[in-house]
């Protein structure tokens, strides 16, 4: 079936869509959709039953009695997102789209904050919050922003947005594409594959794997630099950032962003010239560059003990995302590292590592690696298996003035859930000092 007389279909269920059979309501289109570890197609029957009205599957191993009320095709979650967007062309609502090795959740968080703040009607979605398909389907919102990963970006063919962010390119889940940096570069590129002159695409000037290939983009280019002024767009100017678009300049001194660090100059760069699209006026984008708060684990300032920060970055779980929370900190840090190795290179921490840390704390079983990175780089370095251990004995080599950063640039589960059970785990261990 073709997505129009899917839509079609769609609109019959009065546009209610659903993914979970046990919360089913009357009258919907219910998606089977796989996930790690569950099979939705095994519960379309059961969605029928508790009153659905279609159910979409893209399985062939399951009975399912001819059923005239079950549509197949070859990727529930692909029709799923294609639906959405088709969906959205017809009630002419706008798309702002972020996607980026790195950065991604912060921005879309700010940008999102920023549109509220306007006093719009914003749905935010992605990596956060609901299912950007589901939301762009069910949801009567007239701005989307969206969180889009690369395995996102993947299994889309008619997503178009108004504005489009590309924050950094930079090597992570290679192992999804053979190794091959181009094909990941291609991924994160197809954000823009149906963008033309009446879009924005807003990208950093300053990375080379967007540069190389942002000739292929048709959208209207709006760059942004730390390092070389741009006629349109955004660049850093001593300490002063500038929104140059098609009005008057935005101008403001870094020390007053939120969100400190060069990444989240990068990330508030990108937000403030989104703004500027958006005809949001200058003191409320300077306002919202100013009062944001963070996501939860993403550098994220819990306590000061005895003059000692303790600073949470669990999200942290490659090396791309510890360089850019070590990058930031002006104080000599303590840095608690480790967890499920997934084959990291550290050699462009090895750095920042030997400028700015005095004492690494490792943490977990798989600690080889880091010990052959690092040894000798740092004053100290001690090799612990739990979150309090580590907590301990961060204050003990800790130094009024110090910084303990938790930025594992691993994944957690060794000895934790999710990153964010590890996250939650050292705000205890702190709280208890």
């Amino acid at each position: 079936m073709d997505i129009k007389n899917l839509h079609n279909k769609f609109l019959e269920c009065n546009s209610i869509l659903d993914i979970d059979s046990r919360s089913i309501r009357n009258g919907s289109m219910f998606f089977a959709i796989k996930g790690e570890k569950f099979d939705g197609n095994k519960f379309a029957n059961e969605a029928l039953e508790k009153g659905a009205k279609i159910a979409v599957i893209d399985s062939d191993d399951i009975d399912f009695n001819n059923n005239s009320n079950i549509i197949k095709v070859d990727d529930s979650l692909k029709t799923l997102q294609d639906l959405a967007f088709f969906h959205r062309k017809s009630v002419k609502s706008k798309i702002l789209a972020i996607t980026g090795s790195n950065g991604k959740t912060t921005t879309t968080l700010l940008i999102g904050h920023m549109l509220k703040k306007a006093g719009l009607n914003v749905g935010v979605a992605g990596n956060v919050g609901e299912s950007f398909a589901l939301q762009v389907a069910t949801k009567s919102y007239d701005y989307y922003v969206l969180e889009l990963s690369s395995f996102q970006l993947d299994g889309i063919n008619t997503f178009k947005p108004d504005v489009a962010i590309l924050l950094n390119i930079t090597p992570d889940h290679l192992n999804r594409y053979n190794n091959n940096m181009d094909n990941y570069i291609k991924s994160k590129f197809r954000i823009a594959m149906n963008m033309d002159t009446s879009c924005h695409f807003i990208y950093s000037a300053d990375d080379e794997n967007i540069q190389k290939n942002i000739g292929e983009v048709q959208a209207h280019l709006m760059p942004f630099s730390i390092k070389k002024k741009q006629a349109e767009g955004a660049y850093l100017k001593e300490d002063e950032l500038i929104i140059n678009t098609h009005i008057e300049p935005l101008i403001m001194n870094i020390q007053q962003l939120a969100l400190q660090g060069k990444h989240n100059i990068y990330n508030s760069m990108a937000s403030a010239i989104a703004g500027r699209i958006f005809d949001l006026r200058k003191d409320l984008i300077r306002e919202s560059l100013i009062d944001f708060r963070n996501v939860e684990h993403r550098l994220e300032r819990v306590i000061k003990v005895h003059g000692i920060e303790y600073i949470n970055d669990s999200k942290a779980t490659n090396v791309n995302s510890t360089w850019y929370a070590l990058e930031s900190m002006t104080k000599s840090t303590v840095w608690i590292v480790g967890g499920v190795d997934k084959g990291n290179d550290y050699n462009s921490l090895v750095n920042l590592v030997s400028e700015k840390v005095s004492t690494i704390i490792c943490l977990g079983d798989d600690i080889d690696r880091i010990h052959e990175a690092f040894e000798g780089k740092v004053e100290n370095f001690v090799n612990v298996k739990t979150m309090q251990e580590a907590v301990k004995m961060s204050y003990h080599f800790g130094h009024k003035g110090d910084a303990v950063l938790l930025s594992p640039a691993c994944a957690s589960f060794d000895l934790f859930d999710n990153y964010e059970h590890r996250g939650h785990e050292f705000k205890k261990a702190v709280r208890n000092l």
